[in-house]
């Protein structure tokens, strides 16, 4: 764990360190039992509950969270997580056999094994969540590994580095905080594998500092997430799911939806129902309820979006709902933008807000040709009664993951991989997935 009096030598020195420590120690943890990785995984998870009030204590600290979202995402997805770790490891970690097409009586099979020393850079929007969900990955396949939290949720930082000081020995796991110089030490490292989840821009960073060292990555990146409303959708609901997805740590997750493409001749009911919904969410006699929605994370990306927004209205968006921006708080309360244009920048860049630019088309083959001329998404989601028409948009785009008729379930899915596409990113995780993003599949073939 790095100390905020360290040196920019001392801080390089006790990373190295460590590194060696972990180096030293991987080849033991590669060949340990399920049951030995799952009693790490198990000390672990008490290590969360008995902190989970701490947890969201410093999460509170660092940004304006409603305290069910902070207890749902960063303490029992956690543990559900590295649950579901336990649960599964001794089926995962069994080989695979294959059936060898040389000589019937030799034998073929894959073993999953661990990667080796391991990188884990986290995000600051689920500042926990995002990153001990990696971390229960790579133990679960046998892995050491050096975590490092963003510097914009320092008392989250803190916490986790007294987690897993608790939970593990140095040599399994060791987070150190500090600010973005102390990653830059980090990266400079030849580990086996880095998994960042982040910007796009950074994550061509990170791949670019795993090159010099030829180490696998996992790339959870974000990008511009469509929704696409077909005629006969139910557009009440689309309103409401629209809504809440927005509210969801005030828009600022890399599934969220980020523009809306709707028919014409439904746009002012989609509009009204997205109003009636946010009001009725976070509203009281005309007032925001700031404790349900949380603040934009600092002054900077408050700036950002704020500039997204009136370079929309400047070019002609009409403010359908909201609005309203309050840089005392860094508060952007729900905002829906219609009669946007593709040059407009709010079209251009990851909002990352609690606003939605809504398009309308005439044809299907508008909307799917607007999407595929633009970096493939992390998310992709449709509203259609028509299967067809269904088939359709998966058939013509790309994304990294897909929800029809709902959002984000396709994230929630355990037993479905969750990552991106070029842009948005490189492999997958979660549950079995996760187990294998930090796994590598060794071909062995016996000869009898």
């Amino acid at each position: 764990m790095t100390k905020s009096n360290q040196t920019a030598a001392d801080v390089a020195g006790e990373i190295q360190r460590v590194f060696d420590l972990q180096r030293a120690h991987m080849w033991e943890a590669k060949a340990s039992s399920a049951d030995a990785r799952k009693e790490k995984l198990a000390k672990f998870k008490a290590a969360v509950e008995a902190r989970a009030d701490d947890i969201v204590a410093a999460v509170l600290a660092d940004t304006r969270k409603p305290e069910q979202e902070i207890r749902i995402t960063e303490v029992l997805n956690v543990t559900a997580n590295i649950q579901r770790n336990i649960d599964n490891l001794e089926e995962w970690m069994k080989p695979s056999e294959v059936a060898t097409s040389m000589n019937p009586a030799d034998k073929a099979m894959i073993r999953y094994e661990a990667r080796g020393v391991c990188l884990i850079l986290g995000p600051w929007n689920f500042p926990l969540g995002l990153v001990f969900g990696p971390v229960a990955a790579a133990i679960a396949a046998g892995n050491t590994c050096m975590v490092k939290l963003t510097d914009l949720c320092p008392n989250v930082a803190h916490i986790a580095a007294e987690i897993v000081e608790e939970a593990f020995e140095e040599r399994d796991v060791a987070v150190f905080e500090g600010d973005v110089s102390v990653a830059e030490a980090l990266l400079d490292l030849p580990f086996n594998h880095i998994f960042f989840t982040g910007s796009t821009r950074v994550g061509q960073i990170v791949m670019m500092a795993a090159a010099r060292h030829l180490a696998s990555v996992t790339l959870e990146l974000g990008g511009k997430s469509p929704v696409i409303v077909d005629k006969g959708a139910d557009i009440a609901k689309v309103a409401a799911d629209l809504a809440n997805a927005k509210q969801f740590n005030g828009g600022q997750a890399c599934i969220s939806p980020d523009y809306v493409f709707v028919p014409q001749d439904e746009q002012a009911k989609l509009v009204e129902g997205f109003r009636a919904n946010v009001e009725a969410n976070l509203y009281a006699d005309g007032t925001l309820n700031k404790a349900g929605i949380a603040q934009i994370v600092n002054k900077r990306n408050f700036e950002r979006v704020k500039s997204l927004f009136d370079d929309a209205v400047a070019q002609g968006a009409t403010v359908a709902v909201g609005g309203t921006f309050e840089e005392d708080d860094l508060t952007v309360h729900p905002t829906m933008l219609t009669n946007v244009t593709p040059q407009m920048k709010i079209l251009q860049e990851e909002i990352f807000a609690p606003v939605i630019p809504v398009m309308t088309y005439d044809t299907l083959d508008q909307a799917i040709d607007y999407i595929d001329e633009r970096d493939k998404p992390l998310a992709l989601y449709m509203y259609s009664p028509d299967e067809a028409n269904v088939e359709q948009v998966i058939n013509r785009t790309s994304s990294g993951g897909t929800t029809i008729n709902g959002v984000f379930s396709h994230y929630l899915e355990n037993n479905l991989p969750f990552g991106g596409v070029n842009a948005s990113g490189i492999g997958s995780y979660h549950g079995y997935f996760g187990f294998k993003a930090f796994s590598h599949e060794r071909a062995i073939y016996m000869h009898q």
